[in-house]
């Protein structure tokens, strides 16, 4: 096959312009399957086949089919192809802006929620960098590893989901944020020497802004209650709070007084036993150092 052939062919399967529909997502559900179904709508209004209009978009006949059933998730670009060639005048393309919000995962968008209005975020990791903290490389690499392996598409629309939940760093006014991270992880080069790098140099930058507490759990430190696993506390401007430890309750999150006590205690304990924060930003410049 030619240069010119290959670059024209139409995307198929493993390209395709999206991501699968969580079945148990009602309201994403609903948004996708409206989206298809304008999209059909209008596809039939002007008379093009599902071939003929995959043709005119750059994707498959597959492709096509499966959007217009609420199968899968169009990314911007569809939707804009698809907008100008169905001369939807961007009301096609505006449909982005409710699409976006469904494309992460439901348990990640509402955990992204939570933290978007939490004015205090509390996380203890035990075996990785919290998500709050990782760079694209970092979690690209992590996610990638899963057995069985995700997608490409799903490992991407992952990582953007990760990364979205970053955006808590830049609201103003700043929520109070502390984290403790274990030793380890921090030894462990995952994606190699210069993702490495790069991950430690993140944390040096995030933990050195005013209202973020970054501190490191030796290895070498007495048992504490973190051992079961993550812990996370939210705490939100009208005084309620929700919390989440993998080793209490099921893993579910809880938000009963009593139950937030517990864990209360158990990340206090932990807070107690790390490194304090001057140690623990020092800790990892040294780490930076010895590469």
């Amino acid at each position: 096959m030619s240069v010119d052939a290959e670059a024209g062919r139409l995307k198929g399967e493993a390209d395709e312009p999206g991501w699968e529909v969580d079945p148990d997502d009602e309201w994403g559900v609903a948004v996708i399957t409206t989206v298809g179904r304008q999209l059909k709508l209008r596809r039939e209004a002007v008379g093009m086949r599902a071939a003929e209009f995959g043709t005119a978009v750059g994707y498959g006949e597959d492709l096509v089919y499966k959007v217009e059933g609420g199968k899968r998730i169009p990314r911007q670009d569809y939707l804009n192809a698809a907008d100008e060639v169905l001369k939807a005048g961007g009301l096609i393309a505006a449909t982005w802006e409710d699409v976006k919000k469904v494309r992460y995962p439901k348990k990640v968008r509402e955990l992204a929620k939570l933290e978007a209005q939490a004015v205090e975020i509390g996380v203890y990791e035990c075996n990785i960098i919290a998500g709050l903290l990782q760079t694209p490389e970092h979690a690209r690499t992590l996610i990638a590893a899963a057995q069985p392996p995700y997608s490409p598409d799903d490992v991407e629309r992952m990582v953007s989901a990760r990364l979205a939940r970053q955006s808590v760093f830049e609201r103003d006014p700043a929520p109070s944020v502390h984290f403790v991270l274990e030793e380890a992880p921090l030894h462990r080069q995952i994606g190699g020497t210069m993702v490495w790098r790069q991950q430690l140099e993140r944390l040096l930058e995030v933990g050195r802004l005013n209202n973020v507490t970054l501190q490191v759990m030796p290895t070498n430190t007495e048992a504490h209650p973190g051992l079961d696993g993550r812990i996370e506390l939210l705490k939100f401007p009208d005084g309620t709070a929700v919390g989440r430890a993998d080793g209490l309750f099921n893993g579910r999150p809880v938000s009963e007084p009593r139950h937030l006590r517990i864990l209360e205690l158990q990340y206090g304990t932990i807070r107690a036993q790390a490194l304090p924060p001057r140690e623990s930003l020092a800790f990892i410049e040294k780490l930076l150092g010895e590469t």
